[in-house]
């Protein structure tokens, strides 16, 4: 197993457990039709009285979920750039193609 199938696997899990954490939170109330329609003193968007547990850990899942994801991203650029060609040149002969009426022996 690679350690980018590793990073692949970590990220399903925060990804999962940070949408758990999310869909557990109260909702603020009413939706979208109650910020459009009045309530001038609530926010938009947001929730009512999260207990702290939930607001850090959806901070601290919505971080790691980001720093796992660029760590992934690194370990993928350093694996394509240590791959060496597999493409011998040396063998390679390149024919140049001759066009008709540039033979230096047809001058007049």
């Amino acid at each position: 197993m690679t350690t980018f199938s590793i990073f692949l696997i970590l990220i399903v899990i925060v990804s999962f457990l940070l949408v758990v954490v999310i869909m557990v939170q109260n909702p603020k109330g009413g939706g979208l039709s109650s910020s459009f329609g009045g309530g001038g003193t609530q926010q938009l968007g947001g929730v009512k009285k999260t207990t702290d547990f939930l607001d850090k850990s959806t901070w601290t899942l919505a971080t790691l979920l980001l720093v796992l994801i660029l760590l992934s991203n690194i370990d993928l650029m350093g694996e394509n750039t240590v791959q060496d060609s597999k493409v011998d040149t040396q063998d390679v002969q390149v024919d140049t193609p001759v066009t008709p009426g540039t033979d230096d022996n047809d001058q007049e």
